[in-house]
């Protein structure tokens, strides 16, 4: 994941403001805070944000995507192999929220496993995407103020695993201002 979160941090400012959405075991939580990140971060599974608490030495909240409800708040916001367990039809507006709580200029980055529509897989809902469809559905969301940056196929480095990943890193520009 070095590769990646080197991507990421790159675009951030030096003691950015960071949320770690969807943090699982709060191992990446742990490494933006180690580089000097101010780092927030959250899950849906009590259990995980336990963990991660535990794991990061952060307070880590107890939350679903569908809750976020801030304002321009962070520079950085980690969405890893998170939004990929968010239905479909609540994709766009789950990203509106991320969009919201991003600063202008700000960054987000997402993996979704690669694949068209949804699907379960041991009790677990799994939206996967293929190229292009984050983009698309960023462009339905009004404001029009989310862009995909990068896009890039990866595949899992776990030897167990032979998924391959669509990663995305989106910014945010500046809100835009009709002359009147």
């Amino acid at each position: 994941m070095a590769e990646i979160l080197d991507r990421f941090t790159a675009l951030l400012p030096v003691h950015g403001a960071v949320l770690d959405a969807g943090c699982g075991s709060g191992r990446d939580a742990k490494a933006f805070a180690e580089q000097g990140f101010q780092v927030e971060a959250f899950d849906a599974s009590p259990e995980l944000a336990e963990l991660a608490s535990q794991h990061s030495g952060l307070a880590v909240k107890v939350m679903r995507f569908q809750e976020l409800d801030v304002s321009a708040r962070y520079d950085g916001i980690w969405c890893c192999a998170s939004l990929l367990h968010v239905p479909r039809a609540e994709l766009p507006e789950v990203f509106r929220r991320l969009g919201k709580a991003l600063k202008a200029g700000g960054v987000l980055y997402a993996s979704f496993k690669y694949g068209q529509g949804e699907r379960e897989d041991n009790g677990r809902v799994f939206t996967d995407m293929r190229e292009g469809e984050i983009a698309g559905m960023l462009r339905e969301i009004e404001g029009d103020e989310l862009r995909v940056m990068q896009e890039w196929m990866s595949e899992d480095r776990r030897r167990e695993r032979n998924d391959r990943w669509v990663n995305v890193l989106v910014g945010k520009t500046e809100s835009r201002v009709s002359d009147i």
